[in-house]
């Protein structure tokens, strides 16, 4: 049974903070953890959640996003009145604000038979339970509830979001990018809002020609309608950057990390395909390493990500590298601090290394 709730998710957040990894893919598409997809985690969040009414907003780049989600069944979310819709470009143009996103859509929020509508980004990964979001929103009759986390503001997030609340939990300021140092409440970008409260926002923004969400539809309305923050106290990887999603790739070593990430009573799933288990030759040595289904490994490899279908040859070492599908290593190379892409041959003998707060980046479908 679905809750009275809609999910929204945003596919291009961020982007352009990484055009490494999102030149031909959307954020929601950038590979994760060795087997996962980061749009794996929303929609894994909202399906465990009862949400049943699933929509991704799409501005580009989004055929990858669309062979991997397919009809929302690898979710549960295959329904035959509701489930999941990619909500493409309007018009067969680019919209250039979220803001401006919603508001051509808004045919589709005034059909959606929900109340209540989850906005969130796409570039993090956490196992959330939004049904305890949702009641408190309903409890304290809030108009938006913002989840929000206790730490440190990334460094390389653009224009972050930092609030203060009151004792009640009802936020009293919303600051933008505001170089706070130390622990303060930085927003996670998942939010909670009355459908009717959502559309009206959305249409004075627009009337008004004032276009930017951060100021001008949650800043500006600040005291204005009731606004109460979430405290989300569990694991979060937020992606800014290639090195961030190196770090927090890195950080699935830790069990710990894997344990509240990979909950078995909230999993996390994804597309399946169908490979074979791994096999290790004779010469191979691992150590400290994630590897998922259907890779041959015959070299060194240690404290590595290694997606499906990867193969490792002879000789070949590879250390503290995130190594995607269907990539061949041949004999003898020597890879450190690489991140390499889909579909990528690195030939033999080659010796690639970069650094822990600068790795390299290997293009999808490249020969090195």
């Amino acid at each position: 049974m679905g809750i009275n709730l809609a999910g929204i998710i945003f596919a291009n957040v961020g982007e352009a903070n990484m055009p490494e990894l999102t030149s031909k893919r959307t954020m929601a598409s950038v590979p994760f953890g060795g087997k996962y997809r980061l749009v794996d985690f929303p929609l894994s969040n909202m399906s465990n959640s009862g949400i049943n009414n699933v929509a991704i907003i799409a501005r580009n780049n989004f055929h990858s996003l669309m062979d991997h989600v397919g009809n929302g069944k690898a979710w549960d979310l295959s329904k035959r009145r509701s489930g999941l819709t990619i909500l493409s470009p309007y018009r067969g143009n680019s919209f250039r604000h979220r803001i401006e996103a919603m508001y051509h859509l808004t045919g589709y929020f005034t059909h959606l038979k929900e109340e209540y509508i989850l906005l969130t980004n796409s570039n993090f990964a956490a196992n959330i339970d939004y049904t305890k979001m949702f009641e408190q929103h309903l409890s304290t009759g809030a108009d938006l509830t913002l989840m929000y986390k206790e730490m440190e503001t990334p460094k390389n997030a653009v224009n972050p979001i930092v609030i203060d609340t009151d004792s009640e939990g009802r936020i009293t300021e919303l600051f933008i990018n505001p170089g706070t140092e130390g622990m303060c409440k930085n927003s996670t970008c998942s939010m909670i809002i009355n459908k009717s409260v959502l559309l009206e926002l959305v249409r004075n923004c627009m009337s008004a020609n004032t276009l930017n969400f951060r100021k001008n539809l949650l800043q500006d309305n600040v005291g204005k309608i009731k606004m109460y923050g979430y405290e989300f106290k569990g694991h979060m990887s937020i992606v800014h950057s290639a090195e961030d999603y190196f770090r927090e790739n890195m950080k699935l070593m830790d069990k710990d990390i894997r344990d509240e990430l990979f909950d078995m009573s909230r999993p996390i799933y994804t597309k399946v395909r169908d490979d074979a288990p791994s096999r290790y030759g004779l010469t191979s040595k691992v150590k400290h390493s994630l590897v998922a289904q259907g890779c041959l490994i015959e070299g060194e490899v240690e404290n590595c990500i290694i997606s499906k279908g990867v193969h490792i040859g002879k000789g070949a070492v590879v250390k503290n590298c995130i190594i995607m599908q269907d990539t061949i290593i041949k004999e003898g190379a020597t890879l450190d601090y690489v991140i390499v892409d889909k579909d990528v041959v690195v030939t033999e003998g080659q010796t690639l290394a970069g650094a822990e707060t600068y790795p390299i980046y290997i293009a999808k479908q490249s020969t090195v």
